[in-house]
């Protein structure tokens, strides 16, 4: 049986069960950390998230991907304590976002690919904690030469580990086709990547060509209302479910439990009061099934695609 790494062990990718594809569980600054003493309490901040994940967990949701990296505040041992709390399947992450630290964008690409890959094969920052998934992204600003690097250096460690990319975009400029572009330019198959952010289009043309090129697309900001509302991310949804396209979406928020605020002072509730872990099965299900999206096409978007990407594993 084919496995993913979790935050907390190996398990087979049949347990994957309900998973949400693109979420954080803690974003906390550790340069604030390092500089002020007693800014988070570390106990208190994995009973919170441990609180959020097992109220999602109560609505049928196992597994959640961690796309959290380096440059976004990464702390594999805080959302490992999380998940033990929790009982939550947490997949985590080795990559990097799209402001890559100095230290990365000057590397040598060979040692981007040595680092990426040692988290994959043996653990992150001596915890043993393996990544199960690469993340990586371009914006608005696009291909710039240190994106391209961590481009190229995650479609290598790709290709040498197996494990699958998930991406953050920017849907205005059409970023996941530069993306399809660089991975397909590295040999990889391009049906093993996730185009993350899709969501937040409604140019189904431009959906439906990152789909034709064989990857799934992220349908992955739900509760984000200010980039798209929900209405339009729910018809997008409906409308490529009608077309065939069930196969090729995943459903996520790309939401934090946690978010590294100064404690007790927290407005995202009141800015954002739908972006969550639980939108989904609340609010998006129910819509969607509104709209003839049946039970088959949301066990493929939240079950069977997820456990698909996790399953193609294998180097090239």
């Amino acid at each position: 049986m084919p496995q993913v790494q979790t935050a907390t062990g190996p398990i087979d990718t049949a347990d994957l069960g309900q998973t949400l594809m693109h979420e954080h569980v803690a974003m906390l600054s550790h340069s604030v950390r390092a500089n002020v003493p007693g800014a988070w309490d570390p106990d208190a901040v994995a009973e919170r998230c441990a609180a959020r994940l097992r109220d999602v967990m109560q609505r049928g949701v196992r597994t959640i991907v961690d796309l959290s990296t380096v440059d976004l505040e990464r702390d594999v041992a805080l959302v490992a304590d999380a998940a033990r709390r929790s009982g939550c399947q947490i997949i985590v992450a080795t990559g990097c976002w799209w402001r890559p630290p100095a230290y990365f964008a000057s590397a040598p690409i060979e040692w981007l690919v040595e680092l990426w890959t040692r988290e994959i094969t043996e653990g992150i920052a001596g915890t043993g904690i393996r990544a199960g998934i690469i993340k990586l992204a371009t914006d608005r600003e696009g291909v710039t030469p240190a994106i391209e690097k961590m481009l190229r250096a995650g479609a290598r460690t790709h290709r040498a580990t197996g494990v699958p990319i998930s991406t953050h975009t920017d849907v205005s400029t059409r970023r996941g086709e530069d993306q399809q572009r660089i991975f397909a330019e590295e040999g990889v198959d391009l049906s093993r990547i996730v185009i993350g952010h899709s969501g937040d289009s409604t140019d189904l043309d431009y959906l439906k060509g990152l789909i034709a090129r064989g990857s799934t697309i992220g349908m992955d900001r739900f509760g984000l209302e200010g980039i798209s509302p929900f209405e339009a991310r729910v018809d997008v949804v409906a409308a490529l479910c009608r077309e065939g396209y069930a196969g090729q979406m995943v459903l996520s928020h790309d939401a934090s439990a946690e978010w590294g605020g100064f404690p007790g002072v927290d407005n995202r509730a009141a800015r954002m009061p739908h972006w969550h872990y639980n939108h989904i099965h609340d609010d998006v299900l129910p819509a969607l099934r509104e709209r003839g999206v049946t039970e088959q096409q949301i066990q493929q978007m939240l079950v069977d695609n997820p456990r698909r990407i996790f399953e193609r594993q294998g180097a090239y």
